[in-house]
């Protein structure tokens, strides 16, 4: 049995500036604090937090969505690759990002709280930053 979940948070930033930074290795690492090695190439893989995270970019629709399959150190061998999708939604001063990621392996749970621990807490103050 897989796992789904949908979380979204508000972001302090144009969706423009929140995609740049999702697929430029620099920005991405600033971003969160990890090592990243990121790109905006559909069929490229990327890793992020590290090496923690790994995965391929699926779609790129630029400044609205980011489609990757995506896995961490944490799934076996024999776990397939999740997915996840990332849409960026203008709303007045700021985006709301929505994360929908599915197809997680039964102990998957944790990223629920991860994407706001590790992605979208560090976002806003990475962007609250740069006002």
């Amino acid at each position: 049995m897989t796992l789904e979940f949908k979380v979204s948070t508000f972001i302090p930033a144009t969706p423009e500036n929140i995609y740049a930074a999702w697929l430029d290795s620099q920005k991405h690492a600033e971003m969160t604090g990890g090592t990243a090695n990121v790109n905006a190439i559909v069929g490229e893989d990327f890793q992020a937090w590290d090496g923690y995270i790994e995965g391929v970019n699926l779609e790129l629709i630029p400044n609205e969505k980011i489609v990757q399959s995506w896995r961490t150190v944490d799934f076996t061998e024999s776990e397939e690759d999740s997915h996840l999708e990332i849409t960026l939604l203008q709303v007045e001063n700021g985006t709301k990002i929505t994360i929908i990621h599915s197809n997680l392996p039964p102990h998957g749970g944790q990223y629920q709280s991860g994407w706001d621990e590790s992605y979208f807490q560090p976002m806003k103050n990475y962007f609250e930053d740069r006002k």
